[in-house]
């Protein structure tokens, strides 16, 4: 494989982050997609407008083409009592999303590089913790990152299945 890099998304890369949001769709049994550009343009200016609570990393290959990403999502928390301090100013959380490597890219390591390169941006952040809603498959991947069940993490459904 080509030399790649880890690192933020550029705002020129987000047309080619959005088609690997179509391609994981499509992979993962989306259906009445819609038009692939309409997608792109809206997944564009939705990025764009939510740059303050949600951070894209991206694998790029030495060409210049992404073939990867990875979303975090940072939500604020309620403030305590020993919050604010001079080690953290606030109080906050992250949900690792969307994690995508093309296929022909996958397995060589790629994914959990761009998984650790997330968790080191949601510690430079002062982040208390990062979640993931993982697929069956991905459990062990992420497990390799540090992650780890947890009784105490519960989830409700609240829209319509």
């Amino acid at each position: 494989m080509q030399n790649i890099s880890i690192r933020p998304a550029r705002s020129g890369e987000l047309a080619a982050v959005a088609a690997l949001r179509w391609e994981w769709l499509v992979e993962n049994g989306g259906e009445a997609l819609g038009e692939r550009e309409e997608f792109v343009r809206h997944f564009v200016d939705w990025a764009r407008d939510n740059a303050g609570s949600h951070r894209c990393m991206v694998v790029v290959r030495d060409d210049g083409v992404v073939i990867g990403m990875a979303w975090l999502a940072v939500v604020q928390r309620v403030p305590t009592p020993r919050v604010p301090t001079p080690r953290a100013p606030r109080r906050a959380s992250g949900d690792l999303q969307c994690v995508y490597v093309v296929p022909e890219a996958r397995d060589g390591g790629l994914g959990g590089r761009l998984v650790r390169a997330v968790l080191d941006e949601a510690r430079e952040l002062g982040l208390e913790r990062v979640t993931v809603h993982s697929t069956v498959r991905a459990i062990p991947a992420y497990a390799r990152c540090g992650f780890q069940e947890s009784p105490r993490l519960l989830h409700a459904r609240v829209a319509g299945a």
